[in-house]
């Protein structure tokens, strides 16, 4: 039975104002995934207002489907703001464990669980920085942390001409890497093994496979891999396989196994960590839970001897987000740093912290310590709604 988890006291939060933007980046080379392909970059950012001014972003993850971030920033909008403006709250969680109520049945009705699930997390995120913001603290001290120094790695890595990106985030400052995988198995496995042969002293090796394989196949696969060099297998079955599919790959895998960015609520976190199949526990606090959810998985994840490592794939404000509760939630874990060109990345979180021998040092500024640049983002901005009293 997993025990209670108290969240820091962040104080009270009132909001006067809620705004969203959709910004649609172009690149030159499209992101591959197992499941889809992106062939822009885009963010969904969430600035909340108090009415003394102060302020506090977030960010929703947005990637896939194509269409999905001007919906989300929409039900930021239609669904969330309406709830949100003229009302305080004793604390951030508070505010999140009353919106997921009211807008409970909606779900129901409209099977929206994903997209309300994901605005609401971008809410929450920016709640905590406001709050964080008026205590005139950084987050990550206001969420416990006594570190400002969070490990990274390089992900998102093409496996074509995967030798040469890694060379290049090396370049960089990082000292480990993530690689695609679940394509071709002849071609995943000869670029596991070139990679695994170039690493350095102290350098790490991940693979993720974007739930690409079923039972027998993954099983094949983890016999076969450079286990030898490998930190972890990431997604190697569908997230809803079942549950002795999961026991069965990981006793026979001798590469540890790692999930948890498409799990869906509380429960089925509580149930991955209790079942033990995933070493490295991997949830995204822009595609649910914000920092009020994810902050408990965290805490409960590394008492139960998981590895806490944050799933990331988006802009500056999720990512910065991310790298404040890993360095609350402790231990080894690493933060995903997506290594592929995205400027929403930079350009919505300035200034933006250097990477340098595989670490990123956040700011000591109150909140996250960064905000977006909106006159660069100018350009690639497609949607802006702003509710107020």
């Amino acid at each position: 039975m997993n025990a209670p988890v108290t969240l820091p006291d962040a104080g009270p939060v009132s909001v006067s104002r809620v705004q969203a933007w959709v910004f649609r980046a172009p690149i030159d080379t499209p992101v591959r995934t197992s499941f889809g392909v992106m062939t822009d970059r885009p963010a969904v950012l969430v600035r909340v207002e108090d009415p003394d001014g102060a302020f506090g972003w977030g960010e929703i993850w947005c990637n896939f489907p194509t269409c999905g971030a001007e919906h989300r920033a929409r039900l930021v909008d239609s669904v969330l703001a309406p709830r949100l403006v003229g009302r305080s709250f004793t604390s951030p969680d508070q505010a999140y464990a009353r919106l997921a109520g009211e807008t409970h049945t909606l779900v129901l009705q409209t099977r929206e669980y994903g997209p309300v699930a994901q605005a609401l997390a971008g809410v929450d995120l920016a709640l905590w920085d406001l709050a964080a913001r008026r205590r005139r603290v950084p987050l990550w001290q206001l969420l416990g942390a006594d570190r400002q120094r969070v490990p990274v790695y390089a992900s998102g890595i093409n496996p074509e001409l995967a030798g040469e990106r890694v060379a290049e985030c090396r370049a960089a400052g990082y000292r480990a890497f993530k690689i695609k995988v679940g394509f071709d198995a002849a071609a995943d496995l000869s670029v596991a093994r070139a990679a695994a042969d170039d690493l350095g002293d102290g350098e790490q090796l991940m693979l993720d496979a974007n739930q690409a394989w079923d039972r027998d196949t993954a099983l094949d696969m983890v016999r076969h891999l450079p286990h030898e060099r490998l930190e972890w297998l990431e997604e190697p079955m569908p997230v809803d396989s079942p549950a002795a599919d999961w026991t069965t790959l990981a006793r026979a895998s001798p590469v540890a196994l790692a999930g948890g960015e498409n799990l869906a609520d509380a429960p089925g976190f509580d149930q991955s960590i209790e079942l033990g199949a995933l070493s490295v526990l991997q949830p995204d606090l822009c595609k649910w839970g914000g920092i009020t959810g994810c902050y408990t998985v965290a805490r409960r994840a590394r008492g139960a001897g998981r590895r806490y490592c944050p799933h990331y794939l988006g802009g500056g404000i999720g990512l910065i987000a991310s790298a404040h509760l890993l360095a609350a939630a402790g231990g080894d874990g690493l933060l995903e740093v997506d290594s592929n060109p995205n400027p929403l990345r930079r350009t919505l979180a300035q200034p933006y912290p250097a990477v340098s021998d595989g670490g990123m040092t956040l700011s000591g500024d109150p909140g996250l310590g960064v905000e977006p640049d909106l006159e660069t983002a100018a350009r690639w901005q497609v949607l802006h709604t702003d509710r107020h009293r």
